[in-house]
């Protein structure tokens, strides 16, 4: 068998519970987008453009409150820079048949699930493995949010709010383990919620809208953390 159609076999079989995990968070944004007013197929056309579940997020809140296209872009910058530390940390590991078409079309579909997998493995990443690695994850993020957001146009409200809040909770799920086992994340995230509280309800920051809100309370706590819980040599090494 060739080896290159093997190694994308692998990464298929690799993206599987990737994929699965998409699916149902990608539902949740599609129920919620459509509750926001957007059509199922704007929603899904988002999803099919950007694999990054904060940065949709975060998106659709600015795209509610009628924010501007400077709003959108710094808040994705901000949010996805991440993203661009990944790329850079996973270079060290291509194969040397990774030219650099092959970088810019893998660089789309890289994601934290599909980093960290990628990044795991013992041998040099084709891209043969890549494109089978992001093929599930993408088509279920895709038709989850299709799902989701032609559901959320025939479901009844109630049960929509209910389902929409469903990402809210993978986000919680991130957090809270390292949250627990880290003082300086408890700390970072403590502050984050605590701003954006204050952003959301006190008078006088009625005119922040809320794409600057999470611009400002993402820079702030990350400050805040790189301030007065710094990542120490020991750690590193």
């Amino acid at each position: 068998m060739n080896s290159d159609k093997l190694t994308f076999k692998e990464g298929l079989a690799d993206g599987i519970p990737i994929g699965l995990g998409y699916l149902s968070v990608s539902f949740s944004f599609g129920i919620a987008a459509v509750s926001q007013g957007l059509p199922w197929l704007a929603a899904t056309i988002i999803s099919m453009s950007n694999l990054t579940s904060a940065g949709q997020v975060a998106g659709l809140s600015i795209i509610a409150s009628a924010g501007t296209l400077l709003e959108m872009a710094l808040a994705q910058l901000i949010i996805n820079m991440r993203y661009a530390l990944m790329s850079l940390s996973l270079s060290q590991k291509l194969d040397s048949s990774f030219t650099t078409p092959h970088r810019f079309l893998a660089a789309f579909g890289i994601t934290d699930e599909i980093f960290a997998v990628s990044a795991g493995k013992p041998k040099d990443v084709t891209p043969q493995y890549m494109y089978g690695l992001i093929l599930l994850p993408f088509i279920c993020w895709s038709s989850g949010t299709l799902l989701g957001g032609i559901m959320g146009s025939i479901l009844p409200e109630m049960l929509c709010s209910a389902l929409g809040i469903a990402i809210y909770g993978m986000f919680i799920a991130i957090f809270v383990p390292p949250a627990r086992k880290s003082i300086g994340v408890f700390v970072t995230v403590v502050i984050s919620a605590g701003m954006s509280c204050c952003l959301e309800f006190i008078p006088i920051f009625d005119s922040v809208s809320s794409g600057f809100a999470i611009i400002i309370c993402t820079l702030a706590a990350a400050a805040a953390g790189a301030v007065f819980f710094p990542r120490k040599e020991a750690d590193e090494e």
